[in-house]
């Protein structure tokens, strides 16, 4: 029962050849990594240009009636 566990073949050494014979960078390599950093990128980019805008809005302050 346990030996469908523990007698698998090791694919450690053609996934690492696999890693190492790639050009491409180490954040590209893994699958769907283009989605996750796209994914992260995307969420960054809203949060900065959020607190930009929260900046930019506490610098200008409203205008002042007379």
């Amino acid at each position: 029962m346990i030996d469908a566990v523990v007698q698998r073949p090791n694919y450690v050494p053609e996934r690492q050849r696999a890693y190492q014979a790639s050009h491409s960078p180490i954040y590209y390599r893994p699958p769907r990594s283009r989605l996750y950093l796209g994914a992260y990128f995307t969420l960054f980019g809203a949060g900065m240009c959020g607190t930009v805008y929260g900046i930019y809005q506490l610098t200008m302050g409203k205008p002042v009636r007379k």
